[in-house]
């Protein structure tokens, strides 16, 4: 695959994932190694991923990027929150590639096009590019995405700041009929509750993690209006449930969480983390 010349610099590599390309791959595939998963039955159409630096929350997206080991996608599109302030509520990246110590992964230009195409169809959303972003949600979860799948792979980079339910909808929408005809993953990426006591957390994310189990984006976006639960990454992660339901997923299975204080000890402010699988009846092509 050849590498593009406009790369986007990574902002954390070093500090949060190791910068070092060996000692990255042994952490993550570490990682990978210590994730026990249950059967997962059916084709994954996406996962569900804390972004968290790796010391915090590299074991529970360790379970989400196991579920991928040894598949071969073309294009994986990664959704998650834009975490500073923009006017624009849907944006990609501006640049050709992501980088990280492992590799350069070059951005689909084509699927770019496709999904600014249908969210044109699907409403007034539009779609910003961004250069030179600091946004840690998407690059935190490429290494594991190296490791785990099987070969080479191209980026769809979505960056999501939109919370009203019906655009979320159409970006759902949107995303699912740009990765369609294509050998394509989906990864939300999200945290979910910031800075209760464990055992608040461990509430607010059972809640939480029910609804995503549910296939319920609506549910999902409502969680923090009904004060029953949290993700900063809500609006990616009810867009990329929508999108997988459009591409057929009928199953989504939580397989991990744990928190903040697992790692650090202090359990009176935690922020949580869940990953999760959905899949597709393998008969479905």
């Amino acid at each position: 695959m050849e590498v593009p010349a406009d790369v986007r610099p990574s902002p954390i590599a070093g500090s949060w994932y190791p910068g070092d390309p060996r000692r990255l791959a042994w952490s993550v595939d570490g990682y990978l190694a210590a994730a026990r998963l249950p059967e997962v039955t059916g084709a994954v159409v996406a996962v569900v991923a804390p972004h968290a630096g790796h010391r915090y929350s590299g074991a529970v997206a360790g379970y989400a990027f196991a579920a991928l080991r040894g598949l071969a996608p073309e294009l994986v599109a990664v959704v998650g929150p834009l975490h500073d302030l923009h006017p624009r509520p849907l944006l990609t990246s501006g640049h050709a590639a992501y980088e990280t110590p492992l590799g350069t992964i070059p951005v689909d230009r084509d699927a770019v096009e496709r999904l600014e195409t249908h969210l044109g169809g699907e409403g007034d959303t539009g779609l910003a590019r961004i250069r030179n972003d600091h946004e840690h949600s998407l690059e935190i979860e490429l290494p594991f995405l190296q490791r785990a799948l099987a070969g080479p792979f191209r980026l769809l980079p979505v960056m999501v700041r939109e919370r009203r339910p019906e655009m979320l909808r159409a970006v759902g929408r949107a995303l699912a009929r740009a990765l369609e005809g294509r050998r394509a993953l989906l990864v939300a990426s999200t945290d979910l509750s910031h800075f209760h006591s464990q055992a608040v957390a461990k509430t607010l994310d059972g809640e939480m993690l029910r609804r995503v189990e549910a296939l319920d984006p609506d549910a999902v976006l409502g969680a923090e209006a009904e004060g029953r639960g949290e993700a900063c990454g809500a609006g990616a992660l009810a867009a990329v449930l929508w999108a997988a339901r459009d591409l057929g997923a009928d199953r989504a299975r939580v397989l991990r969480h744990s928190t903040s204080g697992d790692v650090t000890g202090d359990l009176d402010e935690v922020v949580g983390y869940g990953a999760a699988v959905l899949t597709r009846p393998s008969s479905i092509l």
